[in-house]
């Protein structure tokens, strides 16, 4: 047995059973895959998958063990990978990053930008998508390191710790009736057409789940993912926006005089976090834990390694 099996029955996993879409993603042919998940079979005396012909139709229960040890000797072997770099290229290599575009775009560029300052050697690899997709990429070790609002801690295969608490916020034209009302409430927002972010982005459950709680609809007229976009058809009266706050602190359109008006609105739909997350067992290079330093001073070696050993560290707690 090989390790180019291994890597094909895990992509055939991954690929749901379609080895056509599976040699794609291993730039291989598909009798050349069908061969080696054959021999491995062969090998081991177990079928993994239970096929229709040529196609395979489902994982097997001895497969779904097979799975799991190759996912571990997977793994490993890219840790393998990681400990050769760090000690052989002197803190050089890539770091690959998912996460959100609100992250990409308003958190990340100065973290980031220390980074490279520290480390001239090492490149960045970013990688955008929902939440879902950012703890797929980790789980398929397209990335090493992500950073989003939801769904990381649904994930058993991730370790995930707090990064830092932010808050929605309202914004409108700075001639919008609601702009003279110092306080906004759930019910006043309810009348306006709403503006904010798709469902599975940037603490949008948070503000559904508030207005469910009090029986209120929102008339959300457009959802987007990118904040700019938002402010935009906020600016053409298409509605109220709600935005994260990182998405105005530097933008001059949202500070005293500017063409729009926020409204702090954490009171309304509270707070959320934003959570970092590893592969649970991957090994870290240096500079991981000096990246994720930069993200938040609480995000020490020492606590991180507590997370992925197991061990709760109330330090790194919201």
């Amino acid at each position: 047995m090989n390790l180019h099996q291994f890597r094909f029955v895990q992509e055939a996993a991954r690929r749901n059973l379609n080895l056509t879409e599976t040699a794609k993603a291993l730039h291989t042919s598909q009798p050349g895959i069908s061969k080696a998940i054959l021999e491995l079979e062969g090998e081991l005396g177990i079928d993994i998958f239970a096929r229709h012909g040529k196609r395979l139709k489902r994982i097997t229960e001895p497969g779904l063990q097979v799975l799991a040890a190759i996912e571990t000797i997977m793994r490993e072997v890219g840790n393998l990978k990681r400990i050769g770099e760090e000690f052989s290229q002197q803190d050089a290599g890539t770091l690959s990053i998912a996460t959100t575009h609100t992250q990409a775009r308003y958190v990340l560029p100065g973290p980031v930008a220390a980074l490279r300052r520290r480390h001239p050697k090492v490149a960045i690899s970013l990688h955008q998508g929902t939440p879902e997709q950012v703890a797929r990429m980790l789980i398929d070790e397209t990335a090493e390191v992500g950073l989003a609002t939801e769904s990381l801690c649904d994930f058993e295969a991730l370790v995930t710790l707090p990064c830092y608490d932010w808050q929605h916020v309202i914004v409108m034209p700075a001639g919008h009736p609601l702009a003279a009302e110092p306080r906004l409430s759930l019910e006043q927002l309810a009348r306006e057409p709403l503006i904010s972010y798709h469902p599975s982005f940037t603490g949008r459950t948070r503000i559904d789940s508030a207005f469910a709680a009090r029986g209120l609809k929102p008339n959300v007229v457009l959802e987007a993912i990118d904040s700019d976009v938002i402010k935009t058809y906020v600016r053409l009266g298409l509605g109220v926006g709600i935005v994260a706050e990182m998405a105005i602190q530097d933008d001059p359109a949202c500070a005293p005089g500017g063409d729009l008006v926020t409204r702090p609105a954490g009171a309304l739909f509270g707070n959320n976090v934003a959570r970092l997350a590893f592969k649970r067992g991957a090994y870290l290079r240096s500079f991981v834990f000096g990246f994720a330093e930069l993200l938040s001073p609480k995000l020490t070696r020492t606590a991180i390694e507590r997370a992925l050993s197991g061990t709760p560290d109330t330090a790194a707690s919201p």
